[in-house]
């Protein structure tokens, strides 16, 4: 055994590995989110078509095999012009992908990849083999989020190999279609990754209606002062940066293929097809980046009408306060004029025999006059300082 395949062997100890179903049962696929650690891998060696979804030999675009067991596609490929073989493997464990890497010859570091998974979309070619990596995405109606899937490709000159690590895309929907068409199938591996390619593309049609859709009602509950909109605009900027990551790349790898097309003898029809996808591509990245600004500037808008909206209650509390100032002033200074006559009043009403002007004639105006003086004056210097 090669050194990288000890390796590999010795990382099945790893939490990633998943338990293995028993022979004979029935694989039921587990939900697309749930790509949480795996408990350890049993040590004894396991059957790779537990985890074949489909496996099936095509000749001149035409399924020739439904295979029972991969013994059988392997005996088909070799020295059969046309031939080409279609495994698609549905979260395998890491000794069932290096089953496959050994009987394909695949390249370790792919392999590697392809075990790991959580890569981001990206091309390289190992020797006469591809290794895509690529990202598929669907939008929940029901809780409006965005759901991201990933699959991995090895296409060699007479097989291709699918590793799906999500429910998402449906690849037995793209086989169907493939096997409806046996010209474009008997263009061979190729022809299976540009249907692969177009149907990842395709899926990001309904997020984009679905993002577009989000974004709008975000709009209106900005301008209708909805205090929770901050936290919906941070969640769906999350989720189309997320998706601006699955399709950037992708015009990378679109170009890449587009730039071997010569030098490996791409069929011309395939290359029509490849540059639609290409096409597709490039608008779902634009239309993302787009999202990704609108959802800036909603960001900034928010900001600016949650400051205009404090600073008019501001503005409305400091002018209560005003007005609340104002009537204490009122209210002090009738207070203050009040208490003058009060307080002359009380002096002589103490009635003492020894008090000035007590037995005066003119002592009870001289009192109403003094009070009527006070009251005056104290009016008018509250008056002037526009107490009043």
């Amino acid at each position: 055994m090669s050194d990288w395949r000890v390796r590999a062997v010795r990382a099945s100890k790893r939490p990633f590995t998943r338990p293995v179903t028993p022979a004979g049962a029935a694989v039921q696929p587990a939900p697309e989110h749930s790509m949480d650690p795996r408990p350890d891998q049993p040590a004894e060696p396991v059957s790779l078509e537990r985890s074949v979804v489909d496996a099936a030999v095509y000749r001149d675009g035409h399924r020739v095999q439904s295979a029972a067991n991969l013994a059988d596609v392997y005996r088909e490929l070799p020295g059969k012009p046309g031939t080409m073989a279609w495994i698609g493997l549905y979260r395998p464990a890491e000794s069932q992908l290096l089953e496959a890497a050994e009987r394909f010859n695949l390249h370790e570091l792919a392999v590697e990849d392809a075990i790991v998974a959580h890569q981001r979309p990206k091309l390289e070619r190992y020797g006469d083999t591809l290794f895509v990596v690529l990202r598929a995405a669907r939008y929940l109606d029901d809780v409006e989020e965005v759901d991201f899937g990933e699959i991995h490709l090895f296409v060699g000159p007479d097989f291709v190999l699918t590793v799906r690590h999500s429910q998402a895309p449906d690849l037995s929907a793209v086989r169907r279609r493939l096997e409806t068409d046996p010209e474009l199938l008997a263009l061979g591996p190729e022809a299976v990754l540009y249907a692969v390619l177009d149907a990842v593309v395709d899926g990001y049609a309904p997020v984009i209606a679905g993002l577009q859709h989000d974004i709008d009602e975000i709009e209106t509950e900005v301008f209708g002062g909805d205090p929770q909109v901050s936290r919906r605009i941070y969640e769906l900027s999350r989720e189309v940066i997320e998706f601006q990551r699955a399709t950037r790349p992708l015009l990378e790898i679109m170009r890449s293929l587009e730039a071997g097309f010569g030098k490996y003898g791409t069929d011309e029809e395939l290359q029509r097809y490849l540059r639609d996808v290409a096409d597709h591509a490039t608008y779902a990245a634009e239309r993302v980046d787009g999202f990704r600004q609108m959802l800036q500037n909603i960001l900034t808008v928010n900001a600016t009408l949650v400051s205009q909206r404090q600073n008019e209650e501001m503005k409305q509390l400091a002018e209560a306060g005003h007005a609340q100032n104002d009537e204490i002033k009122k209210i002090s200074s009738w207070a203050a004029i009040l208490f003058a006559p009060t307080l002359i009043g009380t002096v002589y009403g103490m009635n003492f025999d020894t008090m000035p002007e007590l037995h005066w004639a003119f002592g009870y105006p001289f009192a109403i006059a003094l009070m009527a003086l006070v009251c005056t004056s104290l009016y008018l210097i509250f008056k002037r300082r526009d107490w009043l």
